[in-house]
């Protein structure tokens, strides 16, 4: 008993000033996963307004390609993330918490996506959806404390009331790329500059 290592209130500081500084490295975000799905999104957006314009392909056509594309990321994130809980015995918290969220995300979008091949107008449709890209952001934004994308969530949850009362579907697309804009790729930009900034700090 006598020769075990004493725990004073000197190395409980050290473990909870250990603690605030893991937590301060989870809630770093460089924006990247922001930037390309932004860019995608606004992509789909344009190109179907284009498209609406000149009509080369059938209406959906750069969805359906979108469509695709995300099934096949998110096939290769569950892989990944199956082979990472294998790899890696400890989760954090916040990064548990992205996890679940993106799992919900991911489900209500295809619900809505579904809902939009069965009976329920796309010029309806995807202002639910930029209402669940508003959530998702907003959830986001408050875990990492990020008042750019609490903005951008706000703004996109006005462009899609907007987007509800406007006429045409190519209207909606203008207003879903705008919302994209501002809630995925601006607060994205923003928080690379940040990460990098901040990274050139710590050197």
């Amino acid at each position: 008993m006598g020769n075990q290592p004493s725990f004073n209130e000197l190395d409980s500081l050290k473990i909870i000033q250990q603690m605030i500084n893991t937590a301060k490295k989870e809630q770093k975000d460089d924006g990247s996963g922001w930037i390309i799905w932004g860019w995608m999104l606004f992509a789909a957006s344009a190109l179907t307004i284009l498209n609406m314009q000149f009509q080369w392909f059938q209406t959906f056509f750069f969805w359906n390609v979108f469509g695709a594309f995300t099934l096949l990321m998110g096939f290769y994130e569950a892989v990944k993330s199956l082979f990472y809980r294998k790899t890696k015995k400890v989760k954090t918290y916040t990064k548990d918490i992205f996890e679940k969220l993106n799992i919900g995300f991911f489900i209500s979008i295809m619900l809505t996506i579904f809902s939009m091949n069965t009976g329920v107008s796309p010029t309806k449709g995807f202002p639910i959806l930029m209402n669940l890209y508003g959530f998702w952001i907003l959830i986001y934004a408050t875990v990492l404390n990020f008042k750019p994308s609490m903005i951008g969530a706000y703004v996109m949850w006005a462009l899609a009331f907007t987007s509800l009362f406007v006429g045409t579907f190519q209207y909606v697309m203008v207003l879903h790329g705008l919302g994209v804009l501002c809630g995925y790729i601006i607060p994205g930009y923003i928080a690379k500059k940040r990460f990098n900034d901040q990274n050139i700090g710590q050197e």
